[in-house]
């Protein structure tokens, strides 16, 4: 049986294709864009079964299917809401929602064997579209809870001046001036908050829209963003940045 997986975040990715390996399958293609997808569908012929990462780097995964017509079968690999799941899974084989679990992999996979295999169901690109633009965006977070000793102390995103990282630690300040360690990756926190709050101005630091005071021309064109309250390390724009913060000061 051929499967690939199309999935944007690579050590995800890799953890989706070990689970399979533990239920003696393979899936030897991974597929990283929307660009890589329709160029390898192009070219190969149709898998068995695709795994399925609606929101890929460079747009959403439905886009291939626009590109390429495609009669395999899917299960969906997303971190969507309940009530787009329910509209998903009336046109594929199923859906996991992240982060996925063993069982609930194994129960997908065991629906396509014995319902799926050789009735493939065909993908309604202009309703998946229509449940993403009216009721599917993923929530975001509205608070953290963090350990504090003995307390754990709940701080809501309102609160949160800017995250940053430092010697592989992920902190957030309050607009007490307090600093908080958190449990997560740079990386993952950004895909967690809402992006019209917040922006991720270099590769150590994220700031909240709101408690922007000034913002300042600097070398090499870049920009220092200036905090109330001040932050305890200077922030700069990376020049590779600059353009969409900028877009997005004016859209947020």
């Amino acid at each position: 049986m051929e499967i690939i997986i199309v999935e944007d975040e690579k050590p995800a990715a890799r953890r989706l294709q070990r689970m399979l390996t533990k239920l003696n399958l393979e899936a030897n293609t991974l597929l990283h864009s929307v660009s890589q997808g329709i160029s390898w569908f192009r070219e190969n012929p149709e898998p068995d079964l695709v795994f399925l990462d609606i929101q890929l780097s460079d747009g959403i995964s439905f886009e291939i299917f626009e590109e390429v017509k495609i009669n395999s079968a899917i299960i969906f690999t997303t971190a969507y809401d309940e009530y787009a799941l329910k509209a998903f899974k009336l046109n594929s084989v199923d859906y996991l929602l992240k982060p996925i679990d063993e069982d609930d992999l194994e129960n997908a996979v065991k629906k396509f064997q014995e319902n799926y295999r050789n009735n493939s169901p065909q993908i309604d690109i202009n309703t998946f579209r229509k449940i993403l633009e009216t009721g599917s965006k993923p929530a975001y977070k509205t608070r953290f809870s963090i350990q504090v000793g003995q307390h754990i102390k709940i701080v809501s995103t309102n609160e949160v001046c800017c995250f940053y990282s430092e010697n592989k630690a992920t902190y957030l300040t309050t607009t007490f001036g307090r600093n908080y360690l958190l449990d997560i990756s740079l990386e993952n926190l950004e895909k967690e908050i809402n992006p019209g709050n917040f922006f991720r101005i270099n590769r150590k630091s994220i700031v909240n829209i709101d408690f922007i005071e000034d913002i300042i021309s600097y070398t090499n064109n870049r920009l220092e963003v200036k905090l109330n309250p001040s932050s305890e390390f200077q922030l700069v724009v990376s020049r590779e940045r600059v353009k969409d913060f900028k877009k997005w000061i004016s859209e947020a």
